[in-house]
């Protein structure tokens, strides 16, 4: 038997003075309230109550366990108000994970204001272009780009991320523009490790399609890395939007093939499946979603 459960019936046993009255109290049979007081004397090994035919009286141990297992319920109501204090209201700290570019572009900016919203909420921020196990790895949400096949998570969509093939004007004025996705064959191409050694940079324009196997000189595991290469005339790179759009803007690099269309990269917002998110879980999911969704 659930031992909380049993000591509730006990107290309410000693309050009412007889199992009758505990039984009405809680919606049990006489016989079922008997079974909670012997589980426990059991446990104990000793005996709480003295039952006689005409009265109940406690046991000496019974009364100071009568004393004891008003602190101990005492303090697990008190427990259970901190939870729900938790659950209703933003409170504590946020583990959160996203990829490097997005992170540092889209979603710190977009933290900023949430906690403005909610101040009582600390966030820990960890960017790595990996994949991250949130539950091996203790975070409470996670930001992923591309497909999200994992059962165990909810995953909610956020607004895409566009992708751009660029190269420095310097790297173009000695290497020449491609005019054709196919011309790319002759440029040095950029890779990113994370799209693994078979990638190839799909191209569409209208019906038309074409697809650039990469296999760059060099390979690199993190977008800023390669941003940092094509600024410095390396080659040409493919990455999304966010990281790019500074640098085409002021015209560090040039977007190629404008007539032509790379693939979408989804990106969602996921979380562990819990039946009773935390307040400062949900309000901060929600936040994302409405915001960058």
């Amino acid at each position: 038997m659930d031992r909380l459960t049993s000591m509730e019936v006990f107290v309410r046993v000693a309050e009412t003075g007889s199992f009758t009255g505990a039984a009405e109290a809680f919606g049990l049979s006489a016989t079922m309230v008997a079974n909670h007081v012997r589980a426990l004397e059991v446990r104990l090994g000793a005996r709480l109550i003295e039952r006689t035919t005409r009265r109940h009286h406690l046991t000496e141990i019974g009364a100071a366990y009568l004393d004891r297992c008003r602190d101990v319920l005492a303090g697990a109501e008190a427990a259970d108000r901190v939870a729900d204090a938790l659950r209703a209201v933003p409170q504590g700290t946020l583990r959160v994970t996203a990829p490097v570019s997005w992170g540092a572009h889209r979603l710190v900016p977009a933290i900023g204001a949430y906690m403005a919203l909610y101040p009582a909420v600390r966030v820990e921020l960890s960017l790595n272009d990996r994949v991250v196990d949130l539950a091996e790895e203790g975070f409470d949400v996670g930001i992923r780009s591309g497909r999200v096949g994992d059962e165990d998570l909810v995953a909610r969509p956020l607004a895409p991320s566009r992708m751009h093939a660029v190269a420095s004007p310097a790297y173009l004025a000695g290497r020449g523009t491609p005019a054709q996705p196919q011309d790319l064959a002759g440029h040095d191409l950029l890779a990113f490790a994370a799209w693994g050694p078979d990638h190839a940079w799909r191209f569409t324009r209208g019906a038309e399609t074409a697809a650039v196997p990469v296999r760059g000189r060099m390979v690199c595991n993190n977008g800023q890395a390669l941003l940092a290469a094509a600024l410095a005339g390396m080659g040409v790179v493919v990455q999304a939007d966010v990281l790019l759009d500074p640098a085409i803007a002021d015209g560090r690099l040039v977007c190629l093939l404008p007539d032509w269309e790379l693939p979408q990269r989804a990106i969602h917002l996921v979380r562990r499946r819990e039946p009773r998110p935390s307040a400062k879980l949900r309000s901060f999911v929600d936040f994302l979603v409405e915001r960058l969704g």
